[in-house]
């Protein structure tokens, strides 16, 4: 029954006595062309930026596959095809192989392509970010490029929007595409590499998409990276690369031992192709602050400390992140440090994990009590109260789970205040936290043994830090809701909540085309939907055992990892009020 929501709330919210506020659901609609959308952030005038996955008509470049290739993906298929959810076998040999498949067939491409490690390969990335100003969503362009003589954009970026301030400037971080590069061998032959100039870089954008500002790395030999987390006023935080790790740095310009500079190796790849190999571990990574002046440039730099500092001959490569800041220059992130929390004198090896902390008065703090059993920590978002939350790795009841928390980083000695979740052992998550003292994020609701193949659902919460009330937000909405609310990422001072949502739709195929049975009567399918919870006046509605069941059978098809996460690959998303 819906009946969780606690009379605290409604103070909060501005209820009648008995009766508890309740939300509507207020659908923001398809993305173009994309089948998964994801609710990011919202500003003051009801600006909001998604995020999309599942581009219909994926641009495959067929004429780098070859008939080894096209043997390949018609051995997948006719592997995998009854696993497969609303795909066949391959259907058309010889049209696939002409460059001209059916929407079944393209699919099959597209998962062999995703599926492959190699330079010589089309990368399929495919991450738009969309900003929607009231008259529908538009897609913002920020690092993409089309292929060469084309106006086909490649999808082959990372391109993550985190926030949107109340004058509109829209930021985040995105990577750079993959692009055909022809390379003639040695021996004569011709070799196409796909390949991209750098990883992670910071945008910000002041006119909607139309000019893209990037910030350089104080690092940027061989691309850098930088991301902008959060804008609250005219200072910006994320993170940049500081330093190469001289490990790889010795690779890449090594000339003999099959180094990236070693002509042996010329004789067959690019250079590019060598140090692209090598990025994922390249860089340390440092938080930053910025501060931008009227147009959105930078005009003053602030590195942050991290956590610890290594051993002068550790030679492994440190990060540290900020992910929000409040008006009153208080930020929260996360930095490297050493497990045993009273090392002073650390090895060049010493046992390390990620700690959420705060920086403050130009230091950096500390809040977690024991390294050793609470461990890689996040932290999301902070309040201009200075109440922070985000998330703790412990092991509960002998296993590993993450457990959500807030913190008052007023304290001379702020500590974790871990709530109930919706039983205990619920993985959970905070995203953020409005002045209003509510707490949104996403907890894992099925009670019952999970494991890699069959993990346990998500659903979205509030929580009411003054009256210490943990929700389902799925209870707060009609009955007859057919969404099935799984993660809330913001929430702001008029306790609207943007989330993402499973809902039935018609299903489309890989070109985007309705899908109908042999009876020509249209099929369904379950999508990732971005949607806006408006709360309203009323009473919670009593519902029957039938409507609580009702969404529950329609998500099963997804799993309950973070959406973003498993979409996206970034543990960096959060919101901004």
């Amino acid at each position: 029954m819906k009946t969780l929501l606690a009379a605290s709330i409604g103070s909060v919210l501005a209820v009648n006595s008995a009766q508890a506020a309740k939300y509507v659901v207020v659908d923001l609609g398809e993305l173009p062309a994309q089948e998964y959308s994801y609710g990011i952030d919202q500003n003051a005038v009801n600006e909001q930026v998604s995020t999309g996955n599942g581009s219909h008509n994926f641009p495959v470049l067929f004429q780098y596959l070859d008939e080894d290739d096209f043997d390949a993906i018609e051995l997948k298929a006719e592997r995998e095809y009854e696993l497969a959810y609303g795909l066949t076998d391959i259907e058309d040999s010889e049209a696939l192989r002409a460059g001209n498949p059916t929407a079944n067939d393209l699919e099959w491409t597209i998962r062999y392509l995703a599926a492959i490690n190699n330079n010589n390969y089309q990368k399929v990335v495919d991450t738009v970010s969309y900003v929607d100003r009231g008259a529908g969503p538009e897609e913002l362009v920020i690092f993409d490029q089309p292929f060469e003589g084309t106006d086909t954009l490649s999808r082959s970026t990372n391109d993550i929007v985190t926030g949107i301030t109340d004058n509109g400037w829209i930021y985040g971080v995105g990577t750079l595409p993959f692009l055909p590069l022809e390379y003639t061998q040695s021996d004569g032959d011709e070799l196409t590499f796909f390949l991209n100039d750098s990883n992670r870089q910071a945008f910000l954008t002041t006119d909607y998409g139309t000019t893209i500002k990037t910030i350089t790395a104080p690092e940027s030999r061989y691309g850098g990276e930088s991301g902008i987390m959060d804008i609250n006023g005219n200072t910006a935080v994320g993170f940049a690369s500081t330093a190469i790790d001289e490990d790889i740095l010795e690779i890449i310009e090594r000339e003999t031992d099959s180094g990236c500079s070693d002509p042996n190796i010329l004789d067959n790849q690019p250079k590019e192709a060598c140090i692209q190999n090598l990025r994922s571990n390249m860089y340390d990574i440092r938080p930053f602050m910025w501060t931008l002046d009227g147009n959105g440039d930078v005009v003053e730099t602030t590195e942050l400390d991290l956590l610890v500092t290594p051993n002068e001959d550790d030679s492994r490569v440190f990060t540290g992140f900020v992910q929000a800041i409040n008006a009153s220059g208080v930020a929260v992130g996360y930095s490297h440090g050493w497990v045993d929390e009273n090392e002073t004198n650390p090895s060049s090896g010493e046992s390390r994990s990620l700690y959420a902390v705060i920086y403050k008065n130009g230091e950096v703090y500390d809040f977690t009590e024991d390294h050793g059993l609470e461990f890689d920590s996040r932290a999301y978002d902070i309040n201009d109260a200075g109440i922070a939350v985000g998330h703790v790795n412990e092991y509960i009841e002998g296993v590993q789970r993450t457990s959500f928390y807030y913190v008052d980083t007023n304290q001379e000695n702020p500590q974790m205040v871990k709530p109930m979740g919706f039983f205990t052992g619920s993985a959970s998550s905070a995203r953020a936290i409005n002045e209003n003292g509510l707490v949104v994020g996403f907890a894992e609701y099925e009670n019952r043994n999970d494991n890699s193949a069959q993990p346990r659902r998500n659903h979205a919460f509030i929580y009411d830090i003054a009256a210490e009330t943990f929700t389902d937000v799925n209870t707060l909405v009609a009955c007859d809701s057919p969404y099935d609310i799984l993660e809330a990422r913001d929430i702001n001072d008029s306790n609207q909540i943007m989330a993402s949502a499973v809902l039935k739709v018609p299903r489309k195929d890989a070109k985007g085309e309705l899908v109908v049975d042999e009876n020509g009567d249209t099929l369904y399918e379950d999508v990732v939907r971005h949607i806006r919870l408006d709360p309203v006046n009323g009473e919670i509605d009593e519902c029957t055992a039938a409507e609580e069941g009702k969404v529950e059978r329609q998500g099963a098809a997804l799993g309950t990892t973070s959406l973003l996460s498993m979409f996206l690959g970034l543990a960096l998303f959060r919101r901004r009020k």
